[in-house]
Order: C-alpha cells, then sequence, then structure tokens
C-alpha cells in the first residue's frame, strides 16, 4: 500500500490530526533518548483507545507496514528509532489512570501515565509504585514495561518485572489477550516475565496492573566519601555481606561528583574519589538500626567522611544530585552517550579501573554513576558529535565497556535495553543457538516480524563479522541485509 492510501486508511477511523505525515509534524519523533540515532518515520499516528490500537494493527497486518510503538521517548537504547518505511504509533494519550485498589494494594493504568503519576494518585492511600528510574519525573510506565526498567531503588524492591501482575496485550493482528493475573501467581508458563523487557517486539500493552508499597514510616540515607574507588567497591560488598539489603546502593566517581555539585549543589565532598549514598527504610527502629550498622562498615571501609542525612529535605538534597547526573552531564559537554551493563559485585574496582583506562586511551572522558549495590553500571561517554569521527570512537568505546561486562561475568544491560544500541554485543553475549530460541519467541507472536523491526535480536547470522548495526548519521548499516 503507498503512504497515500496508507494515510486514508488509517484516517477512516482516526481523526486527521491523529495522523501526522508532513515532515515538520515527524521530526519530534526522528528519535528517543538516545538523540545520536534518527530517522524519520513515514507516518505517525496518536491513538486515544484500546480500540483504536487494534485497528491500527490490524491494518499493518492486512498491509505488511512495520510499526514501531513510543512511549514517553526517554529510552537510551534507540528502542523507539522509526522505521522509514513505517508506522510510529505513540502511546503517550492512552495516559489514564484508570483504578487505585488500596486493598489490593494494585494500580491498574494506560501505557502512557506517568512513572510517578502513579505514586503521586496512590499517596492520599499511604501508597507508591516502588521502580524509580532516573526519568521518573517523564518516563511512562509502558516504556517500563517495555524495557524492565529500575531505578535506585531496585536493589530491596525490584525491577519493572517484579512489581507488576498482570498486562493487557495486543498482537500484531488486534487480537488482545490479558497476561498474568489479580493474584500472586497464574499457572503455566511466565509470560508476564516474558513481555516485561520485550521492548515492543511482541505485543502493544494497553493495560497494566502494577503492585503498590506501603509508604515507608522513615527512610533515612548515608553518603560517604571515599579518597579510593577500590574502597568504595569494597564498601558496597561489606554492606551486602553483612546482610544488609538496603533500599538504595549508589555510586558516583570524582568526575560526576564535580558535574552534578556545580549543577545543583547537593553537598558533595568535592575532594572525594568516590561517593556512595546508601539508604534504609523501614520503621522507625529498623531504619535507626540499619543506619548504624551501615555507618560502621563505611567506616571501617575507608571512608574519609560519613554523613547522614537529619531530616526529609536533606535525604532528599542528597537523592537529588544523584538524580540529576545525566543533565548534569549535559552542562559538561555537548553530548554524552549513556552505557547500562551489569556485573557481579566483587568485580565493581576491576572494571571501573578498565574504563579509566580505555577513556585514556581513545581520548574520551567518562563519568561513572550506578546502581552499586546491584552492580548496574551507567558510564557517561562524554563526546562532541560536531566533531568528525568522535560518534564513532565513542560507540566503539561503548562497545568495549559492555564486552568488559561480559568478561567478568555480567550481561550488556540492566534496564535499558538492547534497542539499535547494543545489537552487535548480542553476539558476544549469546550463541547461535540461543538466538535461534529468541527468534523462535518472536516469531510465535509475530509471524511478519513487522513489530519494531530490526530491535533487540540480531539476525545476521555473519553479525560478529559484519560489525555494529548501529546508526552513523541517520542510516543503518548494511540497510539492504535483513533483520527481523
Amino acid at each position: 500500500m503507498s503512504p497515500k492510501d496508507l494515510i486514508n486508511a488509517l484516517r477512516a477511523f482516526l481523526p486527521a490530526e491523529a495522523v501526522l505525515h508532513e515532515t515538520e509534524d515527524l521530526r519530534p519523533y526522528e528519535c528517543d533518548g538516545l538523540s545520536a540515532y534518527r530517522k524519520t518515520p513515514m507516518i505517525v499516528v496518536l491513538p486515544e483507545s484500546e480500540a483504536q490500537v487494534a485497528r491500527i494493527l490490524q491494518l499493518c497486518h492486512a498491509t505488511q507496514t512495520p510499526l514501531v510503538a513510543r512511549g514517553a521517548g526517554t529510552g537510551l537504547s534507540g528502542g523507539a528509532l522509526p522505521h522509514a518505511e513505517g508506522i510510529l504509533m505513540s502511546l503517550a494519550k492512552l495516559n489514564q489512570i484508570l483504578e487505585i485498589d488500596p486493598l489490593a494494594r494494585t494500580a491498574r493504568v494506560q501505557p502512557g501515565v506517568r512513572n510517578l503519576a502513579i505514586s503521586d494518585a496512590a499517596k492520599p492511600y499511604g501508597l507508591y509504585y516502588a521502580p524509580d528510574p532516573s526519568s521518573q519525573i517523564a518516563c511512562s510506565i509502558g516504556g517500563n514495561v517495555a524495557e524492565n526498567s529500575g531505578g535506585v531503588h531496585c536493589l530491596k524492591y525490584g525491577l519493572t518485572v517484579h512489581n507488576i501482575l498482570k498486562l493487557r496485550l495486543l498482537t500484531i493482528d488486534g487480537e488482545h489477550h490479558e497476561i498474568g493475573g489479580d493474584g500472586l501467581d497464574s499457572p503455566g508458563f511466565d509470560l508476564l516475565a516474558l513481555m516485561t523487557g520485550s521492548e515492543g517486539m511482541l505485543g502493544i500493552v494497553t493495560e497494566i496492573t502494577v503492585k503498590l508499597m506501603p509508604i515507608p514510616e522513615k527512610a533515612q540515607l548515608v553518603m560517604a566519601a571515599f579518597d579510593d574507588i577500590q574502597k568504595a567497591g569494597n564498601a558496597v560488598a561489606n554492606v551486602i555481606a553483612a546482610g544488609i539489603i538496603p533500599a538504595g546502593m549508589e555510586m558516583m566517581d570524582k568526575i560526576t561528583i564535580h558535574a552534578v555539585e556545580e549543577f545543583l549543589h547537593a553537598g558533595y565532598d568535592l575532594n572525594a574519589q568516590a561517593i556512595l549514598l546508601c539508604e534504609s527504610d523501614g520503621t522507625t527502629e529498623e531504619v535507626a538500626d540499619e543506619i548504624e550498622r551501615i555507618n560502621a562498615i563505611m567506616k571501617t571501609s575507608g571512608a574519609t567522611s560519613v554523613s547522614t542525612s537529619r531530616d526529609e529535605t536533606e535525604r532528599l538534597r542528597f537523592w537529588a544530585g544523584r538524580k540529576a547526573a545525566f543533565p548534569a552531564a549535559g552542562r559538561v559537554s555537548p553530548d554524552y552517550y549513556c552505557m547500562d551493563g551489569t556485573i557481579p559485585r566483587k568485580h565493581l574496582a576491576t572494571v571501573l579501573s578498565g574504563i579509566e583506562t580505555l577513556s585514556e586511551e581513545y581520548g574520551l572522558r567518562c563519568m561513572n554513576v550506578f546502581h552499586a549495590g546491584d552492580g548496574n553500571l551507567h558510564p557517561l561517554i562524554l563526546y562532541d558529535a560536531n566533531t568528525p569521527g568522535e560518534l564513532e570512537k565513542t560507540e566503539e568505546f561503548g562497545g568495549k565497556i559492555l564486552e568488559m561486562c561480559i568478561q567478568a561475568g555480567g550481561t550488556i544491560t540492566g534496564e535499558h535495553g538492547v534497542g539499535m544500541e547494543k545489537i552487535n554485543q548480542m553476539c558476544v553475549q549469546f550463541k547461535s543457538s540461543e538466538l535461534d530460541i529468541f527468534h523462535g519467541v518472536k516469531s510465535a507472536f509475530d509471524p511478519q516480524g513487522l513489530l519494531n523491526p530490526g530491535k533487540a535480536v540480531p539476525t545476521l547470522h555473519r553479525c560478529a563479522e559484519l560489525g555494529a548495526m548501529h546508526v552513523h548519521s541517520g542510516s543503518e548499516r548494511f540497510p539492504d541485509l535483513p533483520r527481523f
């Protein structure tokens, strides 16, 4: 079907203003949060109901038109990068909180609802939604499901997959399915876990039932400064070894500390080589006991200074610095490239040292700010896209970091997803027989490969030989080779 015929077919059931096709209207949808990768979609649609989503899917299925779903566009792996000959479907208008059930401690929401809006709606009932990505004021819960997002409190409370009960899903033929249930468990294969983190490749989520947690009676934060990253890494291991599971445990290196402090004035020690933020929450008695133990561990681990938040305002100020790390990076560099590998905690110091060596080798600065408690690294490589060759050099640097994570026994992504960004490293992480299993799962839900094609799982048998299928200057490498 020609683009003109497709537009007319869409306007048969969508308002004219919900079908965008003029170049100036398509530009805002060229990329997600990974702005180095850009592509103009053929058409953008803005459905307002599940029925409209189903009709769009049925049309794509009948005409063999690729479709990419988009949430809030805050993703950092190019997962919502459009298809040049396909439809990009924004779910931003499906933004209703359908139900808060304080007795069941659940919320039923549409995918366009902001992460933080769920906690705001649940607060009058003394409840909140635990996963808290740094972009929680903007990111959508549908995007969180697609990427299996975490946040600074995921060490204790888990990722998105641990905090949802049920999904309403539409497959490419427009049929709806309910995955999971209102109880704690459902029989059969765990399709809920399969869908969470599937990056919009298996179906389109139109409704999500999330778990809500009681707001803790008290929360308190310990901030410890170290003159050596190795000591900070050891402190992380020592806290966990003591049987303490903090509500959150985050680490920042020196370059991050300076960038954040200049940006926000959070009260960080500018002489420190690393800072650890370690939070306890629970009853007043539980927190008092745990904070005392954490303080002692930080001191015996070699901290040069240890501070404990005296009130809620100070606790939030300490956290604000961590959550502002990404915008702070934007102030000290024209561009940054965020990685998302995970490693065993015991290898933190070794891998951070390796990143420092690579930084010197490539001549690019790198900020390290990450979820130390579960070893989920977020190196921010600072670069200038206007300098010829610097983006390619940055991508190569990032690829080396991910390969280092794999060598340390980790993975290439903890919460940002694979998207377009990490496809080449999938060839390093998985054997071809394992990739075949992924393709089999994809085929079971989307036999024609129309949903978010070219993302997450490489289809090239010689992917390791052909190199990264990254986007360079707005175009895919090897565009003639099949993906999905």
